[in-house]
């Protein structure tokens, strides 16, 4: 997910993504963690993304 879909999104939507996306990255780990995953670049770009959301929210409720 790009930066500027990330801003376009509202704080409710932002909370929901979030909680998503950390349930995406805790699947992806145990995944890995019992078999390799056939992408395992996958886990770093949903941990990215993890990161942006809640930096953008955190930008947010800063405002």
């Amino acid at each position: 997910m790009k930066q500027k879909e990330i801003k376009d999104l509202s704080v409710a939507e932002l909370q929901e993504k979030l909680t998503q996306t950390k349930k995406t990255y805790n699947d992806l780990q145990m995944a890995h963690a019992i078999s390799p995953i056939e992408n395992p670049m996958q886990i770093r770009t949903v941990r990215r993304t993890v990161a942006r959301l809640a930096t953008e929210l955190t930008k947010r409720e800063l405002q």
